[in-house]
């Protein structure tokens, strides 16, 4: 690294000046509820500032619309590739890239990336009719999810600079992919063997190739999520008794670890945090509900409900956890609403941990994350000093640093 002594100074004095001690510690609970003109919708991705989510809004016509929604701005409908329906499931680090489904004007569905300059661009398949695009890699580049080959098979592909790649199987008929890594080169998902069974599999860029990831004892599995660096994955596994468990896998032990329950019999992961520690998802409680839930390597599943209590009124809850922020603090799922009285209502939690700034995630922003900033400024690569998660850890995440000084001290 080499930042010199009077650069830093300078960007101290030029940060100090309008430094504002902020509170530090702010946690809240967002119901999206039913988006304008809609009878119901859903959500599927987040920012990694937690300022944007996309998702679904379904009209009482039946036809769905892909949505952008911020919370400065509101609804923004993203319209579709000539046909009348569409839906978003994934999102860029900074919100301005969306990838989903839309139809177009023969009333096929196509996978596509949508960007506020270009509109909707459509990915196109690799050789049948349909293509559904699920996740988007950090900088709105590679774009992942299945499409139909020429011969009425769905496959797994992985999209870049105009071409759709198809990533083949372990031995069968199909596959699907559901996430991607930050830079792209690690897509995860579900496809099956010879035998016709569904796995869970981990495609590298390096390899060119899928690996099955086993399952916890039963014959199926599928991976949902997978973080940063592509070491970890996250999803469903049947167990020996025939129950669906979440896991989480990771290549150092090349192993799964079945997260848990809360109590009921059944759980599902369906997102992991970029550094891989923290996982959420929905699991059966001992009434066999299904209620949301936030895995950690220290603290295990817990039930969001109980941490966040404060923040439900009237009887409400929160019933699942469908994706969450690079840096953990934000999750998107869907819950009960007393308030609208919609039984699958979308929320957006904001933990508030970690602080904004806080590299080292101990609750306070001070010299230590300031200097691990530091030390690693001009890397490349998508960790936790990476603040904004734009792939280069720089000024930007320096000045986070900077501004939010003190918080939570």
């Amino acid at each position: 690294m080499c930042y010199t002594q009077n650069r830093f100074n300078a960007l101290l004095s030029a940060c100090v000046l309008s430094l504002i001690a902020t509170a530090g510690w702010s946690q809240s609970l967002t119901w999206l509820g039913v988006l304008p003109d809609g009878a119901y919708s859903y959500v599927d991705a987040v920012s990694a500032d937690g300022a944007v989510v996309v998702g679904g809004s379904y009209y009482f016509s039946g036809y769905g619309s892909a949505f952008r929604w911020t919370a400065s701005g509101g609804v923004q409908y993203l319209g579709t590739l000539g046909g009348d329906e569409s839906g978003a499931w994934g999102v860029s680090a900074d919100g301005s890239v969306v990838v989903g489904w839309a139809e177009n004007a023969a009333r096929q569905r196509h996978a596509f990336r949508w960007t506020e300059l270009d509109g909707m661009q459509d990915l196109g398949t690799l050789g049948g009719p349909l293509s559904y695009a699920y996740d988007v890699s950090a900088d709105g580049a590679v774009v992942v999810g299945w499409a139909y080959n020429a011969a009425s098979q769905w496959r797994a592909f992985r999209w870049q600079n105009g071409v759709m790649q198809d990533l083949g199987t372990l031995g069968g008929c199909c596959s699907e992919a559901y996430g991607v890594s930050a830079d792209g080169a690690v897509v995860v998902g579900v496809a099956y063997n010879a035998a016709g069974q569904r796995r869970a599999f981990r495609w590298t860029a390096s390899s060119g190739r899928m690996d099955d990831l086993g399952t916890l004892g039963g014959t199926w599995s599928e991976a949902r999520g997978v973080s940063a660096d592509g070491a970890v994955v996250v999803g469903t596994a049947y167990n020996a008794a025939g129950q669906r468990r979440a896991f989480r896998w990771t290549a150092s032990s090349g192993r799964m670890d079945d997260l848990g329950t809360l109590g009921g019999s059944e759980s599902a992961a369906y997102a992991v945090s970029a550094d891989g520690s923290v996982v959420v998802g929905a699991a059966r409680n001992a009434a066999g509900d299904w209620r949301a839930f936030r895995w950690t390597a220290s603290g295990g599943m817990e039930e969001l409900n109980t941490t966040y209590a404060s923040l439900l009124t009237n009887g409400s809850y929160l019933k699942g956890a469908i994706a969450i922020s690079p840096d953990g603090r934000y999750i998107l799922g869907w819950g009960y609403n007393a308030a609208s009285g919609l039984s699958d209502d979308p929320f957006l939690l904001d933990t508030g941990f970690p602080l904004r700034g806080d590299v080292d995630r101990n609750g306070c922003v001070d010299d230590a994350d300031l200097l691990q900033v530091l030390f690693a400024f001009g890397g490349r690569g998508y960790r936790n000093e990476d603040l904004n998660w734009d792939g280069t850890i720089d000024d930007a995440d320096l000045l986070e640093v900077l501004f939010n000084f003190g918080s939570g001290c």
